[in-house]
């Protein structure tokens, strides 16, 4: 297959750049902007560079984007800004990533793929619903996102509705929520879980904000690539979107304690909530999977403390 990968760079987009290669008939192209804002670099597909064409370039670039798509049997875009704190400080950039880039390459595909050939999947995530109603929630709750970042993950989703309906064009929009594992960022702006796996995994202090009662879902990367390289392939999910998460909720303070404890490293300290923190925080997050599962058979295959022993063995080797 002729595969394309935006975001090839970064956490889930360097993950899925191997998992696309284990089909070694695969031939993946993979674009990446390398904006030292969003902390994405080269060093994340080191072991692969030989394996890909790899172009660095912006998903924004209307040109580059239009060549790049024609003749592309599947594109999955990782391509965003995915910093929460970072898109409130700069709603602008973050839109113009986040919901215009979307928009380019939905267009691009609208004129260059006449025949509808190519399918596209969209990474989108979990906080564009915003504060939950109820446990478990599904694709059918009220959406009311607390920042730009969520706000605009779920304009875009719109997008691609709107153009499978509207353009034929082949969509799938899978919501992850704290997907963690090897190649994550040191950054508490690109996602706590693999932020306090950094931590652990050089010797210092987890920093959770009050007692961290709050649940979250967390996703093995691993689980989470598997089931966007087989989405690409199942004709049952175009023009859908679900919810791609685990089935377990573990309360933050226990996501650090189970992180200090696989890595053998640092401890927990607890502190007060940031006001401005605080503010967009969406406390607990009960989300579940059940369409996606019900229609496809996809069952993470991780669990926290298994993806956590993999992740560490991952990073060890490097």
């Amino acid at each position: 297959m002729r595969i394309l990968v935006l975001g090839a760079a970064g956490f889930i987009g360097s993950n899925l750049v191997r998992r696309c290669l284990r089909d070694p008939a695969n031939r993946v192209v993979a674009l990446d902007f390398l904006d030292p804002r969003l902390q994405s670099s080269l060093a994340s597909l080191a072991d692969v560079m030989s394996a890909i064409e790899f172009v660095r370039g912006d998903i924004r670039d209307e040109a580059l984007i239009g060549d790049l798509v024609d003749g592309q049997d599947v594109i999955f875009n990782c391509a965003a800004q995915t910093s929460h704190s970072f898109a409130m400080s700069d709603p602008l950039f973050d839109a113009d990533v986040n919901c215009l880039g979307n928009l380019r390459l939905l267009e691009a595909l609208r004129a260059r793929d006449p025949e509808r050939r190519t399918v596209v999947v969209y990474t989108s995530s979990s906080t564009a619903v915003g504060p939950v109603d109820g446990r478990p929630i599904d694709e059918t709750h009220l959406e009311r996102p607390l920042d730009i970042y969520s706000a605009n993950k779920c304009a875009a989703e719109k997008y691609y509705r709107i153009y499978h309906h509207v353009h034929d064009v082949k969509t799938v929009v899978l919501r992850f929520a704290n997907v963690y594992g090897p190649h994550g960022k040191a950054s508490p702006a690109f996602g706590f879980v693999n932020y306090f796996i950094q931590l652990a995994f050089k010797g210092e202090d987890i920093t959770v904000y009050g007692g961290g009662e709050q649940r979250r879902n967390v996703l093995f990367v691993g689980d989470a690539v598997e089931i966007l390289y087989r989405s690409a392939f199942d004709s049952r999910l175009i023009g859908t979107l679900h919810f791609a998460v685990h089935d377990e909720h573990l309360p933050v303070r226990e996501i650090a304690h189970s992180i200090v404890s696989v890595f053998g490293r640092g401890r927990v300290a607890h502190v007060d909530w940031p006001q401005a923190r605080r503010r967009i925080e969406i406390v607990d997050q009960f989300i579940a999977a059940r369409g996606l599962q019900e229609l496809t058979g996809w069952r993470p295959q991780c669990s926290f403390e298994q993806g956590l022993v993999e992740t560490k063995r991952i990073m060890d080797a490097d």
